[in-house]
Protein backbone atom coordinates (compact mmCIF):
# COMPACT_ATOMS: atom_id res chain seq x y z
CA UNK A 1 0.00 0.00 0.00
CA UNK A 2 1.27 3.41 -0.64
CA UNK A 3 1.35 6.49 1.60
CA UNK A 4 -1.74 8.16 2.03
CA UNK A 5 -3.21 11.61 3.55
CA UNK A 6 -3.39 15.00 2.05
CA UNK A 7 -2.34 15.01 -1.75
CA UNK A 8 -1.64 11.37 -1.30
CA UNK A 9 -4.50 8.75 -1.93
CA UNK A 10 -3.64 5.12 -1.71
CA UNK A 11 -3.95 3.06 -4.63
CA UNK A 12 -5.59 -0.47 -5.11
CA UNK A 13 -2.06 -1.92 -6.08
CA UNK A 14 1.48 -0.86 -8.16
CA UNK A 15 -0.05 -1.92 -11.02
CA UNK A 16 -3.35 -0.47 -10.90
CA UNK A 17 -4.49 1.59 -14.32
CA UNK A 18 -3.42 4.90 -14.03
CA UNK A 19 -5.36 6.59 -16.84
CA UNK A 20 -8.18 5.28 -19.16
CA UNK A 21 -9.46 6.52 -22.40
CA UNK A 22 -12.02 4.13 -25.04
CA UNK A 23 -10.88 2.59 -27.72
CA UNK A 24 -12.83 4.29 -30.72
CA UNK A 25 -12.58 0.60 -32.71
CA UNK A 26 -13.99 -1.55 -30.53
CA UNK A 27 -15.65 0.78 -27.91
CA UNK A 28 -13.66 -1.08 -24.69
CA UNK A 29 -11.65 0.87 -22.11
CA UNK A 30 -7.80 1.60 -22.48
CA UNK A 31 -5.87 0.54 -19.60
CA UNK A 32 -2.26 2.35 -19.35
CA UNK A 33 1.22 1.48 -18.02
CA UNK A 34 1.96 2.85 -14.47
CA UNK A 35 5.14 4.18 -16.22
CA UNK A 36 6.03 7.55 -16.52
CA UNK A 37 8.98 9.75 -18.12
CA UNK A 38 9.34 13.48 -16.77
CA UNK A 39 11.32 15.34 -18.63
CA UNK A 40 14.06 18.09 -16.32
CA UNK A 41 13.50 15.64 -13.50
CA UNK A 42 16.63 16.61 -12.06
CA UNK A 43 15.93 19.61 -9.94
CA UNK A 44 12.77 21.75 -8.35
CA UNK A 45 9.05 20.86 -10.29
CA UNK A 46 10.57 17.57 -12.48
CA UNK A 47 12.03 16.31 -8.93
CA UNK A 48 9.03 16.47 -7.36
CA UNK A 49 6.69 14.76 -9.87
CA UNK A 50 8.92 11.96 -9.83
CA UNK A 51 8.82 11.36 -6.13
CA UNK A 52 5.63 12.19 -5.87
CA UNK A 53 4.18 9.78 -9.19
CA UNK A 54 6.21 7.03 -7.38
CA UNK A 55 5.19 7.50 -3.85
CA UNK A 56 1.87 6.92 -6.00
CA UNK A 57 2.85 3.74 -7.64
CA UNK A 58 4.45 4.82 -11.02
CA UNK A 59 7.45 3.78 -12.09
CA UNK A 60 9.44 6.55 -13.36
CA UNK A 61 12.07 7.61 -16.15
CA UNK A 62 14.04 10.58 -14.97
CA UNK A 63 15.21 12.41 -17.91
CA UNK A 64 18.15 15.19 -17.29
CA UNK A 65 20.20 17.82 -19.65
CA UNK A 66 23.65 17.80 -17.33
CA UNK A 67 23.64 16.85 -13.87
CA UNK A 68 23.70 13.33 -13.99
CA UNK A 69 24.38 13.14 -9.69
CA UNK A 70 20.89 15.01 -9.09
CA UNK A 71 19.24 12.93 -11.77
CA UNK A 72 20.77 9.93 -9.92
CA UNK A 73 19.59 11.21 -6.25
CA UNK A 74 15.73 11.26 -7.73
CA UNK A 75 16.26 7.95 -9.09
CA UNK A 76 17.28 6.78 -5.41
CA UNK A 77 14.14 8.07 -4.02
CA UNK A 78 11.81 6.88 -6.84
CA UNK A 79 13.17 3.03 -5.46
CA UNK A 80 13.10 3.84 -2.31
CA UNK A 81 9.49 4.24 -2.85
CA UNK A 82 9.43 0.88 -3.69
CA UNK A 83 9.31 1.79 -7.57
CA UNK A 84 11.73 0.94 -10.67
CA UNK A 85 13.70 4.22 -11.80
CA UNK A 86 15.86 5.24 -15.26
CA UNK A 87 17.54 8.08 -15.38
CA UNK A 88 18.11 9.17 -19.38
CA UNK A 89 20.28 12.13 -20.36
CA UNK A 90 18.77 13.97 -23.04
CA UNK A 91 18.80 17.68 -24.82
CA UNK A 92 14.83 17.53 -25.47
CA UNK A 93 15.65 20.47 -28.18
CA UNK A 94 18.01 17.44 -30.19
CA UNK A 95 15.32 15.03 -32.29
CA UNK A 96 18.13 11.99 -32.19
CA UNK A 97 18.39 12.19 -29.00
CA UNK A 98 14.51 12.61 -27.90
CA UNK A 99 14.35 9.31 -29.97
CA UNK A 100 17.44 7.95 -28.36
CA UNK A 101 15.83 8.37 -24.95
CA UNK A 102 12.60 6.99 -25.45
CA UNK A 103 14.28 3.92 -26.96
CA UNK A 104 15.70 3.87 -23.82
CA UNK A 105 12.76 4.34 -21.82
CA UNK A 106 11.23 1.37 -24.01
CA UNK A 107 14.05 -1.04 -23.26
CA UNK A 108 14.46 0.00 -19.47
CA UNK A 109 11.36 0.14 -18.60
CA UNK A 110 8.61 -0.65 -21.01
CA UNK A 111 5.92 1.84 -22.97
CA UNK A 112 5.36 5.01 -20.93
CA UNK A 113 1.98 5.47 -20.01
CA UNK A 114 2.45 9.16 -19.15
CA UNK A 115 4.96 11.52 -19.94
CA UNK A 116 5.52 15.41 -17.96
CA UNK A 117 6.56 17.59 -20.46
CA UNK A 118 8.67 20.20 -17.77
CA UNK A 119 12.19 20.62 -19.25
CA UNK A 120 12.47 24.32 -20.26
CA UNK A 121 14.41 26.76 -19.70
CA UNK A 122 14.11 31.07 -18.55
CA UNK A 123 16.98 33.25 -19.08
CA UNK A 124 17.98 37.09 -17.78
CA UNK A 125 15.78 39.38 -17.38
CA UNK A 126 15.82 41.52 -20.35
CA UNK A 127 13.47 44.08 -22.72
CA UNK A 128 12.51 42.29 -26.09
CA UNK A 129 14.27 44.99 -28.03
CA UNK A 130 17.60 43.73 -26.35
CA UNK A 131 17.00 39.97 -26.84
CA UNK A 132 19.20 38.15 -29.40
CA UNK A 133 18.15 35.74 -32.06
CA UNK A 134 19.79 33.08 -30.75
CA UNK A 135 18.32 33.50 -27.47
CA UNK A 136 14.77 33.51 -28.74
CA UNK A 137 15.97 30.22 -30.99
CA UNK A 138 17.19 28.94 -28.08
CA UNK A 139 13.98 29.53 -25.53
CA UNK A 140 11.41 28.34 -28.39
CA UNK A 141 13.71 24.95 -29.31
CA UNK A 142 13.52 23.63 -25.84
CA UNK A 143 10.57 25.02 -24.43
CA UNK A 144 8.26 24.81 -27.30
CA UNK A 145 9.87 22.30 -29.90
CA UNK A 146 11.52 19.78 -27.36
CA UNK A 147 8.07 19.32 -26.19
CA UNK A 148 6.52 18.77 -29.51
CA UNK A 149 9.02 16.24 -30.65
CA UNK A 150 8.81 14.64 -27.05
CA UNK A 151 5.07 14.37 -27.47
CA UNK A 152 5.40 13.20 -30.61
CA UNK A 153 7.34 10.11 -29.55
CA UNK A 154 4.92 9.45 -26.75
CA UNK A 155 2.08 9.43 -28.99
CA UNK A 156 3.39 6.78 -31.58
CA UNK A 157 3.43 4.40 -28.08
CA UNK A 158 0.19 5.88 -26.60
CA UNK A 159 -2.41 6.33 -29.34
CA UNK A 160 -4.13 3.77 -30.05
CA UNK A 161 -3.95 4.53 -33.85
CA UNK A 162 -0.71 3.14 -33.28
CA UNK A 163 -1.61 -0.14 -31.61
CA UNK A 164 -0.97 1.56 -27.92
CA UNK A 165 -2.54 0.77 -24.83
CA UNK A 166 -3.40 4.93 -24.21
CA UNK A 167 -1.95 7.48 -21.69
CA UNK A 168 -1.52 11.17 -20.39
CA UNK A 169 0.50 13.79 -21.67
CA UNK A 170 0.98 16.73 -19.38
CA UNK A 171 2.73 20.13 -20.59
CA UNK A 172 4.21 22.74 -18.24
CA UNK A 173 3.30 25.97 -19.06
CA UNK A 174 3.52 29.09 -16.88
CA UNK A 175 1.44 32.06 -15.80
CA UNK A 176 3.69 34.32 -17.87
CA UNK A 177 1.54 32.70 -20.71
CA UNK A 178 -1.26 34.97 -19.61
CA UNK A 179 0.93 38.02 -18.33
CA UNK A 180 3.19 38.39 -21.14
CA UNK A 181 6.30 39.01 -18.47
CA UNK A 182 6.98 42.33 -19.99
CA UNK A 183 10.24 43.72 -19.78
CA UNK A 184 11.09 40.27 -18.02
CA UNK A 185 11.06 37.78 -20.49
CA UNK A 186 8.12 37.98 -22.90
CA UNK A 187 10.48 35.23 -25.17
CA UNK A 188 9.80 32.94 -22.30
CA UNK A 189 5.67 33.87 -22.21
CA UNK A 190 5.49 33.82 -25.75
CA UNK A 191 7.37 30.06 -25.54
CA UNK A 192 4.63 29.31 -23.09
CA UNK A 193 1.73 30.80 -24.67
CA UNK A 194 2.78 28.32 -27.54
CA UNK A 195 2.56 25.33 -25.75
CA UNK A 196 -1.00 26.21 -24.31
CA UNK A 197 -2.24 26.53 -27.82
CA UNK A 198 -0.36 23.12 -28.44
CA UNK A 199 -2.10 21.46 -25.50
CA UNK A 200 -5.71 22.11 -26.85
CA UNK A 201 -5.02 21.07 -30.38
CA UNK A 202 -3.09 18.11 -28.91
CA UNK A 203 -5.62 16.98 -26.65
CA UNK A 204 -8.60 17.20 -29.66
CA UNK A 205 -6.75 15.61 -31.81
CA UNK A 206 -6.29 12.63 -29.82
CA UNK A 207 -9.34 12.78 -27.76
CA UNK A 208 -10.74 9.18 -29.54
CA UNK A 209 -7.17 7.13 -29.13
CA UNK A 210 -7.61 6.82 -25.73
CA UNK A 211 -5.01 9.58 -24.81
CA UNK A 212 -5.64 12.53 -22.27
CA UNK A 213 -3.06 15.69 -23.14
CA UNK A 214 -3.69 18.92 -20.51
CA UNK A 215 -1.30 21.60 -19.45
CA UNK A 216 0.12 22.91 -15.74
CA UNK A 217 0.16 26.94 -15.43
CA UNK A 218 2.46 27.25 -12.04
CA UNK A 219 2.87 31.15 -11.05
CA UNK A 220 5.50 32.06 -8.70
CA UNK A 221 7.41 28.94 -7.56
CA UNK A 222 9.77 28.21 -5.15
CA UNK A 223 12.11 26.71 -7.44
CA UNK A 224 16.08 27.45 -8.64
CA UNK A 225 14.58 28.50 -11.89
CA UNK A 226 14.33 32.21 -10.61
CA UNK A 227 18.70 31.57 -10.16
CA UNK A 228 18.37 31.36 -13.79
CA UNK A 229 16.95 34.31 -14.62
CA UNK A 230 19.28 36.43 -12.68
CA UNK A 231 16.67 36.76 -9.71
CA UNK A 232 17.73 34.05 -7.22
CA UNK A 233 15.38 35.57 -4.39
CA UNK A 234 12.71 37.02 -6.79
CA UNK A 235 10.08 33.78 -5.50
CA UNK A 236 9.73 35.31 -2.17
CA UNK A 237 10.27 39.31 -3.18
CA UNK A 238 7.09 38.80 -5.04
CA UNK A 239 4.65 37.54 -2.65
CA UNK A 240 3.07 41.67 -2.86
CA UNK A 241 2.15 39.88 -6.80
CA UNK A 242 0.37 36.94 -5.23
CA UNK A 243 -3.12 37.07 -3.87
CA UNK A 244 -1.87 33.82 -1.54
CA UNK A 245 0.98 36.87 -0.37
CA UNK A 246 3.22 33.61 -0.41
CA UNK A 247 5.13 31.53 -3.26
CA UNK A 248 3.80 27.61 -3.94
CA UNK A 249 6.11 24.68 -3.95
CA UNK A 250 7.45 22.59 -6.60
CA UNK A 251 5.10 19.71 -4.47
CA UNK A 252 2.18 21.85 -4.91
CA UNK A 253 2.80 21.88 -8.67
CA UNK A 254 3.79 18.27 -8.77
CA UNK A 255 0.51 17.51 -6.90
CA UNK A 256 -1.96 18.98 -9.53
CA UNK A 257 0.31 16.60 -12.11
CA UNK A 258 -0.40 13.73 -10.30
CA UNK A 259 -4.07 14.35 -10.66
CA UNK A 260 -4.05 15.08 -14.22
CA UNK A 261 -2.24 11.40 -14.99
CA UNK A 262 -4.95 9.98 -12.52
CA UNK A 263 -7.66 7.97 -13.05
CA UNK A 264 -9.54 10.93 -10.98
CA UNK A 265 -9.26 13.01 -14.28
CA UNK A 266 -10.16 10.89 -16.59
CA UNK A 267 -12.58 12.89 -18.48
CA UNK A 268 -10.43 15.92 -18.52
CA UNK A 269 -8.24 16.98 -21.38
CA UNK A 270 -7.37 19.90 -23.09
CA UNK A 271 -7.44 21.89 -20.05
CA UNK A 272 -4.97 24.13 -18.16
CA UNK A 273 -5.01 24.40 -14.81
CA UNK A 274 -3.61 27.19 -12.95
CA UNK A 275 -1.24 26.43 -9.98
CA UNK A 276 -0.54 30.15 -8.84
CA UNK A 277 -1.89 30.85 -5.44
CA UNK A 278 -4.84 33.38 -7.12
CA UNK A 279 -2.49 34.89 -9.50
Amino acid sequence: MYPSGPGLPARASPEAAQSRGVNEEHGAPVTTPAIALVTGAGRGIGAATARLLAARGWDVAINYARDASAAERVADDVRNAGRRALTVRADVADEAAVRAMFEAVDGGLGRIGALVNNAGIVDLKSRFDEMSTERLRRMFDINVIGSMLCAREAVTRMSTRHGGAGGVIVNLSSVAALLGAPSMYVDYAASKGAIETFTVGLARELATEGVRVNGVRPGIIDTEIHADSGDPKRAFASTGLIPMQRPGTALEVAQAIAWLVSDEAGYVTGSLLSVSGGR
